[in-house]
């Protein structure tokens, strides 16, 4: 067995690394790091993330296996703003906010169709609702 703790690092496909970071980066608060030709590396505390921009004619199929989401956590104090700042950034919400477990959550899409959530809960108050 591997001992995983937690999540590295997640790298995304995108078509535009200039309006994938305006995204991240304007609406999201990500951080910038690092900005090269075809990638971008920003994070978020502890999460980082690589942006590897493909471009129109390279990106995956749809139907394809792959990432379902990535879920970032937020704390319930800033959850209703953040929320505010999606819709006033025009950003697609595709379900939510609702509660989940013992928290609240909204996915959404970024420029690319990927889908995101904003979670303030936690994996045991997830499992203490499905156990």
């Amino acid at each position: 067995m591997i001992p995983i703790r937690g999540i590295n690092h997640l790298t995304l496909t995108v078509s535009s690394l200039t309006r994938s970071l305006s995204f991240y980066v304007d609406v999201l608060g990500a951080v910038l790091i690092h900005r090269g030709r075809t990638d971008a590396y920003i994070e978020w505390g502890p999460v980082w993330i690589c942006l590897l921009e493909r471009g129109e004619d390279n990106r995956a199929e749809a139907g394809k296996a792959g990432m379902d989401h990535v879920a970032f956590t937020i704390s319930d104090s800033d959850f209703d703003q953040a929320v505010e700042t999606l819709k006033a950034s025009s950003v697609s919400i595709i379900r939510g906010p609702v509660i989940r477990g013992d928290g609240r959550c909204v996915n959404f899409v970024d420029p690319d169709g990927i889908q995101l959530e904003l979670n303030t809960g936690s994996l045991a108050g997830r499992m203490k609702v499905w156990g």
